[in-house]
Protein backbone atom coordinates (compact mmCIF):
# COMPACT_ATOMS: atom_id res chain seq x y z
CA UNK A 1 0.00 0.00 0.00
CA UNK A 2 2.23 2.66 -1.17
CA UNK A 3 0.92 6.46 -0.43
CA UNK A 4 -0.58 5.60 2.62
CA UNK A 5 -4.11 5.47 3.61
CA UNK A 6 -6.48 2.68 2.54
CA UNK A 7 -7.39 2.00 -0.99
CA UNK A 8 -10.74 2.81 -1.41
CA UNK A 9 -9.61 6.42 0.47
CA UNK A 10 -7.34 6.85 -2.46
CA UNK A 11 -9.75 6.30 -4.84
CA UNK A 12 -12.28 8.59 -3.12
CA UNK A 13 -8.86 11.22 -2.80
CA UNK A 14 -9.20 11.22 0.70
CA UNK A 15 -6.08 11.12 2.66
CA UNK A 16 -3.30 13.48 3.59
CA UNK A 17 -3.25 16.77 1.30
CA UNK A 18 -0.12 17.78 2.50
CA UNK A 19 -0.55 21.05 3.39
CA UNK A 20 -2.00 20.67 7.04
CA UNK A 21 1.44 21.49 8.48
CA UNK A 22 1.68 24.47 6.72
CA UNK A 23 -1.77 26.08 7.64
CA UNK A 24 -0.94 24.99 11.10
CA UNK A 25 2.26 26.65 11.14
CA UNK A 26 0.46 29.60 9.58
CA UNK A 27 -1.73 29.88 12.38
CA UNK A 28 1.14 29.63 14.76
CA UNK A 29 3.11 32.30 13.18
CA UNK A 30 0.56 35.09 12.68
CA UNK A 31 -0.67 34.18 16.30
CA UNK A 32 3.09 35.61 17.59
CA UNK A 33 2.76 38.60 15.28
CA UNK A 34 -0.75 39.31 16.51
CA UNK A 35 0.73 39.20 20.19
CA UNK A 36 3.96 40.99 19.57
CA UNK A 37 2.33 43.75 17.45
CA UNK A 38 -1.02 44.10 19.13
CA UNK A 39 1.28 44.29 22.49
CA UNK A 40 3.71 46.91 20.63
CA UNK A 41 0.35 48.69 20.03
CA UNK A 42 -1.25 48.95 23.74
CA UNK A 43 1.68 50.23 25.02
CA UNK A 44 2.66 52.98 22.38
CA UNK A 45 -0.78 54.21 23.26
CA UNK A 46 -0.41 54.00 26.32
CA UNK A 47 2.61 56.25 26.01
CA UNK A 48 1.19 59.39 24.32
CA UNK A 49 0.33 62.32 26.67
CA UNK A 50 -3.66 61.93 26.21
CA UNK A 51 -5.99 60.18 23.70
CA UNK A 52 -7.32 63.12 22.03
CA UNK A 53 -8.28 63.37 18.46
CA UNK A 54 -5.23 65.69 17.51
CA UNK A 55 -2.88 63.10 19.25
CA UNK A 56 -3.92 60.09 18.38
CA UNK A 57 -4.07 61.54 14.97
CA UNK A 58 -0.21 62.74 14.64
CA UNK A 59 0.55 59.37 16.39
CA UNK A 60 -0.50 57.99 13.23
CA UNK A 61 0.99 60.06 11.00
CA UNK A 62 4.39 58.94 11.93
CA UNK A 63 5.60 56.24 8.95
CA UNK A 64 6.76 53.60 11.92
CA UNK A 65 3.72 53.71 13.24
CA UNK A 66 1.35 53.69 10.24
CA UNK A 67 3.40 50.84 8.95
CA UNK A 68 3.39 48.99 12.36
CA UNK A 69 -0.92 49.40 11.96
CA UNK A 70 -1.01 48.17 8.87
CA UNK A 71 1.26 45.28 9.84
CA UNK A 72 -0.92 44.18 12.66
CA UNK A 73 -4.24 44.71 10.40
CA UNK A 74 -2.85 42.44 8.24
CA UNK A 75 -1.97 39.86 10.94
CA UNK A 76 -5.09 40.14 12.41
CA UNK A 77 -6.81 39.82 9.01
CA UNK A 78 -4.72 36.99 7.92
CA UNK A 79 -5.21 34.90 11.30
CA UNK A 80 -9.19 35.29 10.95
CA UNK A 81 -8.88 34.00 7.77
CA UNK A 82 -7.32 31.09 8.45
CA UNK A 83 -9.29 30.28 11.18
CA UNK A 84 -12.49 30.32 10.21
CA UNK A 85 -11.18 28.65 7.02
CA UNK A 86 -10.38 25.51 8.73
CA UNK A 87 -14.20 26.22 10.88
CA UNK A 88 -15.60 25.96 7.88
CA UNK A 89 -13.55 23.28 6.13
CA UNK A 90 -14.79 21.47 9.08
CA UNK A 91 -18.06 21.99 10.20
CA UNK A 92 -19.57 22.72 6.22
CA UNK A 93 -20.84 20.03 3.42
CA UNK A 94 -19.48 20.04 0.36
CA UNK A 95 -22.06 21.88 -1.88
CA UNK A 96 -21.76 25.53 0.49
CA UNK A 97 -18.47 25.19 1.52
CA UNK A 98 -16.86 26.64 -1.69
CA UNK A 99 -19.48 29.52 -1.69
CA UNK A 100 -18.41 30.24 2.22
CA UNK A 101 -14.53 29.99 1.34
CA UNK A 102 -15.16 32.43 -1.46
CA UNK A 103 -17.47 34.52 0.52
CA UNK A 104 -14.73 34.55 3.59
CA UNK A 105 -11.79 35.89 1.29
CA UNK A 106 -13.90 38.46 -0.27
CA UNK A 107 -14.82 39.38 3.27
CA UNK A 108 -11.46 39.35 4.20
CA UNK A 109 -9.36 40.92 1.66
CA UNK A 110 -12.08 43.76 1.63
CA UNK A 111 -11.75 44.72 5.59
CA UNK A 112 -8.83 44.71 5.60
CA UNK A 113 -8.23 46.46 2.87
CA UNK A 114 -10.94 48.85 4.19
CA UNK A 115 -8.85 49.42 6.90
CA UNK A 116 -5.15 49.67 5.45
CA UNK A 117 -6.70 52.75 3.52
CA UNK A 118 -8.12 54.53 6.68
CA UNK A 119 -4.66 54.07 7.87
CA UNK A 120 -3.02 55.38 5.05
CA UNK A 121 -5.27 58.09 4.67
CA UNK A 122 -4.64 59.24 8.06
CA UNK A 123 -1.16 59.02 7.81
CA UNK A 124 -0.88 60.93 4.26
CA UNK A 125 -2.84 64.01 5.40
CA UNK A 126 -0.98 64.02 8.66
CA UNK A 127 2.02 64.09 7.24
CA UNK A 128 0.27 66.72 4.80
CA UNK A 129 -0.95 69.37 7.57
Amino acid sequence: MRGGGTSIGRVRGLGSAKSGTHHWWMQRLTAGSNLFLLLWFVLSLARLPNLDHATVIAWIGSPLVAVGIILLVGSVFWHFRLGLQVVIEDYESNESRVFLLVLLNFFTVGTAALAIFAILRIAFAGSAA
